[in-house]
C-alpha cells in the first residue's frame, strides 16, 4: 500500500504561541505563504494581508491570551480569488469593540481591518472565539 501525506495547497493551519514572537511568526508565515501563492512579498495583496494578520494575532495575543493556550492563524484561498484570514483565540467571554477615544494610544486596529478588509467578523466557538477577515486577490 502506498500511502501518501498531502497537504492542501490552498490553506495554512498553524497554532502559535499566544506571544509577541507568535504574532510576528504570524505575519511572516502569512508574507511566505502568499510568496508561494503568487503574491510576492511586495505586492498590494501580501501587504494587506500582512497588516490584517498582524492586526488579528496582536489581539489574540493581547486580548483573547489564556495562560498556556495557543492562538491559531489560518488562511484559505477561497473560490473567486478571496484570502480568508482566520485567527482564533481561546477568550470568548471578550468581545470585540472599538474604542472612540481619539487621543488614546489603543483602540484603533479594528477600524483598520474595517478599512483594509472586504468584509470581517466574528464567530463563536466552543472555546473561545475565531475573527475572520477577506480580502480580493
Amino acid at each position: 500500500m502506498n500511502a501518501e501525506i498531502s497537504t492542501p495547497i490552498d490553506e495554512l493551519t498553524q497554532r502559535l504561541s499566544a506571544t509577541a514572537r507568535g504574532a510576528r511568526l504570524a505575519r511572516r508565515l502569512t508574507a511566505a505563504r502568499l510568496e508561494a501563492w503568487g503574491h510576492p512579498y511586495d505586492s498590494e495583496v501580501n501587504d494587506t494581508a500582512q497588516h490584517l494578520v498582524a492586526e488579528l494575532a496582536a489581539n489574540a495575543v493581547t486580548h483573547g491570551r489564556v495562560p498556556g493556550r495557543d492562538f491559531e492563524l489560518r488562511l484559505l484561498r477561497l473560490p473567486g480569488n478571496t484570502l480568508r484570514i482566520e485567527v482564533s483565540d481561546a477568550r470568548g467571554d471578550r468581545r470585540l469593540r472599538f474604542v472612540n477615544d481619539a487621543e488614546g494610544e489603543h483602540g484603533r486596529g479594528l477600524i483598520l481591518v474595517t478599512l483594509l478588509a472586504r468584509t470581517w467578523g466574528v464567530t463563536e466557538r466552543d472555546v473561545g472565539k475565531t475573527v475572520w477577515a477577506e480580502i480580493g486577490l
